[in-house]
């Protein structure tokens, strides 16, 4: 299995319970992990870090896109950014289920986006099941939010800080607490 078949598997949501699975997994995992550290250890550019984050990625990212280190990730190869997107320091994306983030999009101080779940019968708790993330265009995610696997956070949307998504976010709207529930109309 290579990386392209693994991210056409991963969009059945079907369980991560096959070798090939962990040899993928964990093949990414050690690259994802020599590429941040030398993101995260010292300093760089913008320019430097849109290297860094394309060879992360596995394609050029943007010249709008912005990271402030630190950024971490266990996987690295199933993000697509749009243009203008920002994320500030601290965040970290469990991208194996796959992460899309919309142009103009603002991802906040220790954001997490995790887009693998456990299985929940104790004898299959090793077992993770992937669902992606999908955040719209011009989406705000305030610092310290958490978005869970399978969630869409609609164009224009606000997450505020600290808030724990675990449903889709409709456009035009503001979501706050723990879960996250409906705010206002923007």
């Amino acid at each position: 299995m290579t990386i392209d078949e693994f991210k056409e598997f991963v969009k059945q949501r079907k369980p991560l319970d096959t070798p090939e699975c962990w040899r993928i997994l964990n093949e990414a995992n050690e690259e994802a992990r020599k590429i941040t550290c030398r993101l995260n250890n010292s300093y760089h550019t913008q320019d430097e870090i849109r290297e860094i984050m394309s060879e992360l990625f596995g394609y050029k990212v943007p010249e709008t896109f912005r990271v402030f280190p630190s950024f971490n990730t266990d996987f690295g190869r199933n993000t697509k950014v749009g243009e203008n997107v920002f994320i500030n320091a601290g965040c970290q994306f469990q991208d194996q289920g796959g992460i899309e983030i919309g142009e103009g999009s603002l991802i906040g101080h220790n954001v997490v986006l995790a887009t693998l779940n456990h299985e929940l019968a104790p004898e299959r708790r090793q077992i993770c099941v992937p669902a992606p993330i999908k955040i719209g265009r011009n989406v705000w995610i305030g610092s310290n939010s958490t978005i869970l696997p399978g969630v869409s956070i609609g164009d224009n949307a606000v997450v505020a800080a600290g808030a724990v998504v675990n449903r889709d976010v409709e456009p035009d709207t503001i979501v706050g607490g723990v879960p996250a529930r409906f705010i206002k109309h923007i």
